[in-house]
Order: C-alpha cells, then structure tokens, then sequence
C-alpha cells in the first residue's frame, strides 16, 4: 500500500508521496512513487503512482520510451494537461488489458491509479486523478486536493485546513503532516517522503524534498503536532451530559 496526495489552489501545486511498497514482519520494499517529467520554462508535469508495482512501474516505463521517440504522442508534445491525463489513461489501459488475465489467475490485484498535477505554457495548473480504467477526475476550488492509495487517515487534516487561499508553503507543510498521520496509524505506508511544491505560472520546479527515516525534520514536525493536538484535546470542554426527569422529581444521568 501508499499514500499519495496532491493540492492545488491559487498560488500553485503541491505533490507528494510516501515510498513503501510492502510492509510484512521480515520484508519491507521502497520504491519511488513521485516523478517529475517537467521541461523548464515550457512545463511543469508531476506524476505520483499507488497499487500495483509492476503496472505502474510499466506504465511508467511506456512513458520515458514515448519521450525518447522522435514522433508520437509523449508528455512532452501534447498540447494540453487534458490530453496528457488522457494518454496517461490510455498507457494504464494497455498495460492492464496485457497482464491482467494472467495476474487474475494468482488473484493479484493488478489495479493502479495516477495522481497528474502541473502546467502548461498557456494554461492554468491542473490537477487530476487518474483511475485504473484510464478515466479521470480533475480537482477544482471546490475540492482542492486528491489523493490515492491508504487515504483514510490523511484526510481529516485537509478537509479542516485546506482552502483555495491556503498559503503555498502551508500547503507543503499540511501535506507533510497528512502523510505523517497515514504513517502513525498504518505501517503500509513509510519513509523515504518524497514532496514537490510548484509555484503556478514560474514553468520550473524550484522546491524539492526528500526526508528520510529517521530525518531531524520529519521527527520533530511528528512530535510537535502530536503535542499540539494532546493539548488541544485536553483545552475541550467536558461533555455536558443530558439530565432525564423522573416523576418523583428526581433526577438520574443517562448512562
């Protein structure tokens, strides 16, 4: 399993990505889920991946061969962030139809996702999701961000903090901290993380990270917030039970 998300809004993108692939008592896997396929000054494509390693690791695959052909559709010659969600659709398609029937057969899950976020010379930034069947949603002022893989456990925190106006670099910081909660609560999902954050209109990539197991950051950005939210809980009123009266004039609290 993973967990990857991507946020968008007025001043630009954020992406990132955990890198655990497997998680069983004597065999943890990494592998890297965030990629960046820009061209500087012409545009920006950021690709995160979850479910299925050898298909998503195909479709990648498929895609670098596309950029090294000198004809063709690619990343680099569609003209749209629309045309590039649907190629990517179209890539995740031919890799599925290939292997699926053999993988069914060991009832392997053969079932990938793409999160594509970046921009075009001549367009806004966008970001969408592109599902297993190669169909795709895009993310909008509305909902703001989306996520693939183990998404359960980082979504609270976005769904209170995330806005259209949300700061790009509390952006970065919300995300880092809903990739975190995913890994207090599921050991599926694990270091190294991986975060990209895209400034809109600049067409390059300026702002990489990558943290570490063990990183002095990622420690005490986990130990901080875990402070601030204990403190939080213990700052909350107690509850004010309701009183249900009796005939005598009695009064009992409702267990």
């Amino acid at each position: 399993m993973t967990y990857c998300l991507g946020l968008i809004n007025r001043f630009g993108i954020v992406m990132g990505a955990d890198s655990r692939t497997n998680a069983g008592v004597d065999y943890i896997s990494a592998y890297r889920k965030l990629f960046d396929f820009s061209l500087a000054g012409e545009r920006v494509i950021l690709l995160c991946t979850s479910g299925n390693l050898s298909m998503s690791q195909g479709v990648i695959h498929q895609i670098r061969r596309d950029l090294r052909a000198e004809e063709g559709d690619s990343l680099h010659r569609l003209g749209s962030m629309y045309d590039l969600a649907e190629y990517i659709g179209v890539k995740i398609r031919q890799c599925q139809e290939r292997d699926r029937l053999w993988l069914e057969k060991d009832s392997i899950d053969y079932q990938c996702n793409f999160l594509l976020g970046g921009q075009i010379l001549g367009e806004e930034p966008q970001l969408y999701l592109i599902y297993p069947q190669g169909n795709y949603i895009q993310a909008t002022k509305e909902t703001p961000f989306l996520q693939i893989g183990e998404t359960k456990y980082g979504k609270p925190l976005l769904d209170r903090t995330i806005t259209y106006d949300t700061p790009l670099e509390a952006m970065a910081k919300c995300a880092l901290l809903s990739i975190d909660s995913t890994m207090k609560s599921n050991i599926s999902v694990g270091p190294p993380i991986n975060l990209v954050m895209y400034e809109a209109d600049s067409l390059t990539v300026r702002h990489k990270l990558t943290l570490r197991l063990g990183d002095p950051y990622l420690a005490k950005m986990r130990g901080q917030w875990e402070s601030y939210v204990r403190h939080a809980f213990e700052s909350m009123p107690n509850v004010e039970w309701e009183a249900e009266q009796l005939d005598s004039g009695e009064q009992i609290l409702i267990d």
